[in-house]
């Protein structure tokens, strides 16, 4: 069977998460302690030098914000917050990393944050993650009271205040600058880009936002050094990624492996095969927001630049299994139905778009004589013109399992009938 390479996960399962001194002993906030010892330059050049990727679905380089967040301006207030809101259907990495392992994630923050210059941060926590929420929130004040926040942490003279905030069930708050709305106390309405988190952010000052997965790579990066990191994954896509496999395979879960890790490992020497033996049917990789991969995808690295030269994108790192069994157009329909509800309504294209998708697929899905061929070029058309004019990732989202999973899967079964 395949073997897990651990980074994020490596205490997962092996401490007490609620155990600060399991932690310790498993060389927790040595990182925190090496990097409070060296110039806040050398931690985003480290991080640069590593090749980390944000681990929230759109790949970008992690220290080149982490950089611009920190150079900005010479004397500001700059904020650190941790996205952990995690909405992306069949998406659970950061709910484990938080229940599991909290200290990993409070270093990981309180490192980025020592790197760009900030004193307080946030933890924007999903409303649902009730036993997330209290770990976090007993690690923070463990994390107080040992002195890895706080007043002059660890005699360095840096000072770092961090604390939680919940979300209320918006999937639109995953979105950085929505969730920065959010935070501030507003309506989780999207801003316009630019101008970008590092350049103003939470109450106008430069923030750096990162996903948890993405943080929590920072205590090994900064302990391990970035030479050794970039020998593991892909050349392009260093490290690992943490994949939630759900839907129609026998061992659902979470796993850590190495960019690069091909679909047909992760269905079958991961999750053990599709459910009852059946013939699998398509993958959705990255969640609603994601795309449809089919059977000719299976050898295709699961990294970001090489699933991007095939049409499908690594997003968050879910995977939801199909078998042959499972009406796509269905699934398609439950999509849709996700985006229409999730709309904020601040924009037109989207509060009025996503709701058009949904009742054209719908409708034509129930007059009896569909006909896929015409409904998904249509549908495509205006997913696009949606995708073009919107103000955030969401009414930019359904274009990709949309084209995808005609593109992918019902152009060769149209071709085979």
């Amino acid at each position: 069977m395949l073997k897990e390479y651990r980074i994020v996960l490596r205490n997962s399962g092996l401490i007490d998460p609620e155990n600060i001194d399991e932690f310790i002993a498993a060389d927790g906030y040595r990182a925190l302690q090496k990097a409070l010892k060296s110039e806040p330059i050398g931690i985003y050049e480290e991080i640069i030098d590593s090749g980390l990727r944000g681990r929230g679905g759109a790949g970008f380089p992690t220290g080149t914000k982490e950089k611009a967040a920190a150079v900005i301006c010479s004397d500001c207030t700059r904020y650190v917050i941790c996205n952990a809101d995690e909405g992306e259907p069949g998406t659970f990495k950061d709910r484990v990393i938080m229940e599991t392992d909290p200290h990993t994630l409070i270093e990981g923050i309180a490192i980025a944050a020592y790197s760009i210059g900030a004193h307080k941060g946030f933890i924007y926590i999903r409303g649902e993650y009730g036993l997330a929420t209290r770990r976090v929130q007993l690690a923070i004040e463990q994390a107080y009271d040992r002195g890895f926040l706080g007043k002059n942490i660890l005699g360095s003279g840096f000072d770092f205040d961090l604390e939680i905030r919940r979300g209320a069930g918006s999937y639109l708050c995953g979105e950085e600058l929505t969730l920065i709305e959010s935070v501030e106390g507003k309506r989780g309405h999207p801003r316009i880009k630019p101008p970008y988190p590092a350049e103003r952010g939470l109450w106008g000052a430069p923030t750096l936002i990162n996903n948890v997965e993405t943080l929590a790579n920072f205590p090994a990066i900064i302990l391990n050094g970035a030479k050794w990191y970039r020998s593991i994954g892909t050349e392009k896509s260093p490290g690992t990624k943490i994949f939630t496999i759900s839907g129609d395979v026998n061992k659902p879960g979470f796993y850590e492996f190495p960019m690069g890790v091909t679909l047909k490992e992760l269905i079958y020497d991961v999750a053990n095969g599709v459910k009852d033996g059946k013939p699998f049917g398509a993958a959705l990789i990255g969640g609603a927001a994601g795309t449809f991969a089919s059977e000719q995808h299976m050898d295709v690295p699961m990294d970001y630049d090489k699933l991007r030269e095939v049409g499908l994108t690594l997003g968050s790192g879910a995977v939801i299994v199909m078998d042959d069994t499972r009406d796509l157009n269905q699934v398609m329909l439950s999509i849709l139905r996700f985006f229409k509800h999730e709309s904020c309504g601040k924009c037109i294209p989207c509060r009025v778009g996503t709701t058009q998708l949904y009742n054209l697929l719908n409708e034509n899905l129930t007059q009896g004589n569909f006909d896929p061929a015409k409904v998904y070029p249509e549908l495509i058309r205006q997913a696009g013109m949606i995708a073009k004019t919107s103000l955030c990732p969401l009414g930019q989202s359904p274009i990709l399992p949309l084209k995808s999973l005609w593109e992918h899967i019902l152009v060769s079964q149209i071709a085979n009938q």
